[in-house]
């Protein structure tokens, strides 16, 4: 399941690049790039709207998947699991930390 969320925020994340992308910072947008195609068909204000909504929908999309998909990742383990999990990393010796270098002084 996490890997459908983690290719349906990936291909959110790259229509969302896009859609930046083709954004004017100035507000003309995608109108100017087409040579008055935008004009006849849509309008230049309607392309703008598009693109303004198109971003924000993504960007919605985005926080919901990111959101949703916290919810099924301790789903993968039990508590038995991680119970078990826990009693072998408690088990594991540790070795003993080495001493300090003692620090050398330059002969005066």
């Amino acid at each position: 399941m996490l890997l459908i969320f983690g290719i349906l925020i990936i291909l959110a994340c790259v229509l969302l690049g896009f859609f930046v992308l083709v954004q004017n910072p100035k507000g003309g947008g995608l109108s100017g790039n087409l040579g008055g195609f935008g004009n006849q068909v849509m309008g230049v204000r309607q392309t703008t709207d598009v693109l303004e909504k198109g971003t924000w929908v993504l960007s919605a999309i985005i926080a919901v998947l990111c959101l949703t998909s916290s919810l099924f990742i301790s789903r993968g383990t039990t508590p038995e699991t991680r119970k078990a999990i826990m009693e072998q990393n408690a088990n594991v010796p540790t070795a003993p930390a080495p001493a300090p270098a003692t620090p050398v002084t330059p002969a005066p």
